[in-house]
């Protein structure tokens, strides 16, 4: 049963009522293939995921893998049938990940909205469609989570944060660890200065074979738990630091950063905090001045949708695990605390790294349908 005491639908005539819903909106339905190229997943997703994907290899000996989530085939999908325009999808169907305590075969459904240049409308617009979605499902008790990497981004910049550090920053919020290890300088042993020399600014994709190949040499397949690709990652990072001087976060950046992650409430209260903490930093900065702008005219835009913002909650600390998203992000669960049954948000940079000639932006968002079952 449903909160409002009707019958809940079910599940395939909910799935084909979702479909419906994102149709009757204009997102046109595609289904990319299952198998899919490895690599844009192993340089774009992020670790959480990287590390459980179903790997496995064509007659030729190229790498695929089972389809982990919808977001990179939408986006080769699209760069194949209409590269440089805009255009949107909807999508239902398995994904694959392996998963400890939840079936490693589960189905999402989503969109994604690829090309639209009206950014602040656009997020708005995905955010409401996915409520409405919950809406056409039967489900309206909601937690809305927001979030913005694109600001925080803008901070780092502001701030003057080493592209080294910055990295290591942005990975370590997602994955919710500590600051502790950035804040310091890295420090890099003698022995293997050379190592990180050689290696420093070469293709991520070649010093990846590279360690895959001398590990497959000796028989290794994991250490510590981290595959090749992750062990390479960590050379990668430490190579760039090294190249940087080892520069951390120094004790501004930290205060500034602290300060932000703490940021918690109504999205209006938030872009107010964190324009004051701004200036109380006397941040100057053309960039963290566009983000602050592009949250506020968001904020706006949700709003001017009739949805209830001020029962909406934006966490500075608040990042989803793909390393894709470059701006607004949003989660929302049935109760607090809970798992998401719905999340998404903006990846501007994504259609590029596909192979696009110029970026173009994008937002979407993805439903957990069997979490949305299980909570039924």
């Amino acid at each position: 049963m449903t909160g409002n005491g009707a019958a809940a639908p079910r599940p395939a005539a909910a799935h084909e009522a979702l479909l419906a819903l994102f149709e009757d909106r204009g997102y046109a339905r595609v289904e990319p293939p299952v198998l899919q190229p490895v690599e844009p997943f192993l340089e774009l997703s992020g670790e959480d995921i990287r590390r459980r994907i179903f790997i496995t290899q064509d007659g030729a000996g190229a790498e695929l893998c089972l389809r982990p989530e919808y977001t990179i085939p939408v986006g080769r999908h699209h760069r194949a049938v209409a590269d440089g325009q805009a255009a949107d999808y909807s999508y239902l169907g398995p994904v694959f990940r392996l998963r400890a305590a939840e079936p490693d075969e589960f189905h999402q459904a989503g969109i994604e909205s690829i090309g639209r240049t009206d950014v602040p409308a656009a997020d708005a617009e995905i955010l409401g469609l996915a409520l409405d979605g919950l809406d056409r499902l039967g489900r309206r008790e909601r937690q809305v989570r927001l979030g913005d990497m694109g600001l925080i981004t803008a901070l780092l910049d502001a701030l003057a944060v080493q592209p080294a550090a910055k990295r290591r920053t942005l990975r370590a919020v997602a994955a919710g660890r500590s600051l502790d290890e950035i804040a310091a300088p890295v420090a890099v042993d003698a022995a293997h200065a050379g190592l990180l020399s050689a290696i420093q600014g070469q293709d991520p994709q070649g010093v990846r074979a590279f360690v895959e190949d001398v590990l497959a040499i000796a028989g290794i397949s994991r250490v510590g738990g981290r595959t090749a690709g992750e062990i390479a990652e960590r050379f990668l990072a430490k190579a760039a630091a090294h190249a940087e001087g080892g520069a951390g976060l120094g004790a501004k950046a930290r205060e500034v950063l602290d300060a932000y992650l703490a940021l918690a409430g109504d999205p209006d209260a938030a872009a107010v905090a964190a324009r004051d903490l701004a200036r109380r930093a006397g941040l100057d900065d053309p960039r963290l001045e566009a983000a602050l702008s592009l949250f506020e005219e968001r904020n706006g835009f949700i709003a001017a949708r009739g949805l209830p913002l001020e029962r909406f909650e934006f966490t500075g600390s608040f990042a989803r695990n793909l390393d894709y998203y470059t701006g607004f992000i949003f989660e929302v669960a049935e109760t607090a605390g809970a798992k998401p049954v719905v999340g998404g948000g903006r990846y501007d940079g994504l259609l590029q790294h596909l192979g696009s000639k110029d970026a173009l932006p994008a937002v979407g968002c993805s439903f957990w349908l069997e979490r949305l079952a299980e909570a039924r």
